[in-house]
């Protein structure tokens, strides 16, 4: 994933989120809407995310130093976690409470849980936001089709080793489905006069957003843990390790993403037997280059040289 593209799509999603928080808010304090309210937290809480993104993706930058000898690009994955974090509590808790808590109203009060006043302005505010939110979720989904080549929506989301673009894709998506939500919930309370279908509509934004934030802290969990190359990039590294005359085979090789446009390579190789020294320092040089030419993102190659001797047969 370029880091532009990221940062587009952050971008868009951050001002979008922006204006429609503020409608949000405005409609709910003229409908006490619950559907509302949990839509505007949620909002609040994707604009805070969105910011975090772009805060990891500025502190990732910094050069590398004595105590962090491989920079700062896993800064990235930190943040990306911290959103997963946000989305469950103040974006899904958030929203699972204020359904419970319009239940009680419904069930104790059930002739004065509905909207009483300004009965259009949710409608519109819905109306509008999911317009708006529509417009975000086409640029996270331009900004993907980018990269995402051959692979499927679920395989992007599982394989992105850049973490802005499948939580942005998933942060749209969520507040998609949950304005639909909402637009559910206001519609038949508007039609009823009950607000048990608020409440029920809440309650589905939040078992959404508890969802999504799930999916988005197992996946981001795997990158802190540190995750390989794709298959693809492994498939290219060895073919060009491979590729000179001067490498016989690779006894065994291992690679970590340092960040998302940052990968290490380390490979023990077998070289011929009779070469000097001087001869297989060129090597090793020609190897990496033939690596990084493949794979540009192989910045840190670590590559050693040996003599491969055939194991002995094990004994009957």
């Amino acid at each position: 994933m370029s880091a532009s593209g990221g940062t587009r799509a952050i971008v868009a999603a951050l001002l979008a989120n922006l204006g429609i928080a503020v409608t949000k808010f405005i409609a709910f304090a003229l409908t006490a809407s619950s559907s509302m309210l949990a839509e505007a937290i949620h909002s609040v809480a994707d604009s805070g995310n969105q910011a975090l993104l772009l805060l990891g993706g500025k502190r990732a930058r910094r050069e590398a130093t004595p105590q962090h000898p491989f920079g700062y690009g896993r800064e990235r994955y930190i943040y990306a976690f911290i959103v997963s974090i946000v989305l469950f509590s103040v974006g899904g808790l958030f929203a699972l409470y204020e359904a419970y808590h319009k239940y009680e109203e419904w069930h104790s009060h059930p002739d004065e849980s509905g909207i009483t006043s300004w009965h259009w302005v949710p409608v519109v505010v819905l109306v509008v936001a999911i317009i708006l939110e529509s417009f975000s979720f086409r640029t996270a989904i331009q900004e993907s089709n980018h990269v995402r080549g051959k692979a499927t929506w679920v395989q992007f989301v599982r394989r992105a080793r850049a973490p802005e673009l499948p939580v942005v894709l998933l942060e749209d998506l969520g507040a998609l489905v949950g304005l639909i939500f909402a637009l559910f919930g206001v519609v038949l309370t508007l039609i009823t006069g009950s607000g048990l279908w608020d409440a029920l509509g809440t309650a589905a934004i939040g078992l959404l957003l508890v969802s999504i934030a799930v999916i988005l802290a197992i996946e981001t969990k795997s990158l802190l843990l540190g995750e390989g190359a794709t298959s693809e990039d492994v498939t290219k590294i060895e073919d060009a390790i491979m590729a000179g005359p001067e490498v016989e085979r690779i006894i065994h090789m291992k690679t970590l993403h340092l960040g998302p446009e940052e990968l290490l390579v380390a490979a023990k190789i077998a070289v011929r037997q009779h070469e000097t020294g001087e001869e297989i320092a060129q090597h090793i040089n020609d190897t990496e280059a033939r690596i990084r030419e493949a794979v540009p993102i192989a910045r840190v190659i670590y590559l050693e040289p040996d003599i491969y001797q055939v194991p002995a047969p094990a004994a009957s």
